[in-house]
């Protein structure tokens, strides 16, 4: 009794040393990303020893969250457009925050984020600041905003000590576009911020028959309906607009099919007013709205397309592929890392006719298209396992 007496405050005293020695505060825009840029992530770094802070804009979800993953939240107002104002009153705030709470690790995601983190930061003297580069947003727009959008990308990054790409493309679009000096450039594994969760949660076996059930029965569907997949914004530079236009080429008199959207509308980046009427009043679509239990909708489909303009590394495909169904993206950056084209999944063009095409090619071989599901889960398994890349970033993080 006397010896566990003793171990117990020995480990008492190491997470007392170690919550003084390793902090790791991470900024973000919204709450919305926490679950997909972290999630468990948060609880491991806790078990660790670690204190963990995040800090984002107000949110109820931001406090949930938190207590479900043991992190420190910190409300900051971080507007999503750039307002020199408030991201001056923000870089001052947060500066204070990470001053107080001596801080040695700051890691800042997306563009805005990690822009004030990495000025908070310099500022602060913190000798450990991190940008988490998760795609190229400047590349779906132009003139001023282009401009803009890549000079904020250099200033961030020259800020930073660390910069890591979510994915190969992205890390070659940074050293392409001198973004980054190249010394400071990190690719953790084969990509992705957190790795997929394929033995717990997208994982085909585990599904509820019953909760799967009553999604055929709520939307009016059964187990012979061709259902084709998309998880993820409503959005011009998704490719929504080409897919529904897709949709309206494809031949479907004779097939039981359907197309089902999961996601909410971007309402910064609308698709067309006269797709989204169509896509309400088309008895094929099915516009399910935010979902917040992924893998159950994905065990329904039969197919997961993602024709997206830029991604960073899409996550939904990976989430797809390790509930083993084949996929069709494009080539995009981020898009085409997460396929091994012909093996997992097929790319197509980003225009109606060559994503109707893909469609119609795996329903008319399904034996192509169910090895192709199976093989993309092994290429989860054996690239993006969560523990593997968590011990990474907490090597980077603290310099171990």
């Amino acid at each position: 009794m006397f010896l566990s007496l003793l171990n117990g405050i020995k480990n008492i005293i190491i997470l007392y040393n170690f919550s003084v020695l390793r902090k790791v505060l991470h900024v973000v825009n919204i709450a919305f990303v926490i679950p997909y840029y972290f999630g468990d992530q948060l609880s491991f770094f806790f078990e660790k020893g670690d204190i963990v802070y995040i800090a984002c804009a107000k949110n109820e979800n931001l406090y949930n969250y938190s207590k479900k993953w043991n992190f420190i939240p910190f409300q900051l107002n971080i507007s999503r457009k750039f307002s020199p104002i408030q991201d001056l009153y923000s870089i001052f705030i947060l500066y204070d925050y990470i001053k107080k709470n001596d801080i040695n690790t700051v890691v800042g995601h997306t563009p805005k984020g990690a822009f004030i983190a990495m000025i908070a930061s310099y500022f602060a003297n913190v000798k450990n600041r991190i940008y988490f580069r998760h795609g190229l947003m400047y590349e779906t727009s132009t003139g001023f905003k282009k401009i803009l959008l890549m000079f904020i990308e250099r200033l961030t990054s020259l800020l930073s000590m660390k910069v890591i790409c979510v994915s190969k493309s992205v890390l070659e679009g940074s050293i392409n576009n001198k973004l980054s000096n190249p010394n400071k450039l990190l690719l953790i594994n084969n990509g992705s911020c957190n790795g997929i969760d394929s033995t717990k949660q997208f994982n085909r076996e585990l599904i509820n028959l019953e909760m799967k059930l009553s999604i055929y029965n709520k939307f009016n569907i059964t187990n012979n309906t061709i259902i084709i997949g998309y998880v993820g914004r409503l959005a011009k530079d998704k490719g929504i607009n080409e897919l529904i236009l897709a949709w309206d080429l494809l031949n479907k008199d004779n097939l039981d099919l359907k197309l089902m959207l999961c996601g909410p509308i971007d309402e910064r980046d609308p698709i067309d007013e006269d797709l989204y009427r169509r896509i309400i009043s088309d008895k094929s679509i099915i516009l399910v709205g935010e979902v917040h239990n992924p893998e159950l909708y994905y065990s329904i489909f039969s197919y997961f397309i993602l024709p997206s303009y830029r991604e960073g590394f899409p996550t939904v495909v990976l989430e797809a592929s390790s509930m083993q169904l084949p996929i069709i993206t494009t080539k995009s950056t981020g898009c085409i890392d997460s396929i091994i084209d012909n093996e997992t999944g097929i790319f197509a063009d980003i225009s109606p006719i060559s994503i109707s095409e893909k469609i119609t090619f795996y329903i008319n071989n399904p034996l192509i298209a169910k090895q192709h599901g199976v093989n993309g889960r092994h290429f989860v398994i054996n690239n993006f396992n969560q523990k593997l890349i968590w011990n990474t970033l907490h090597n980077i993080y603290f310099n171990v």
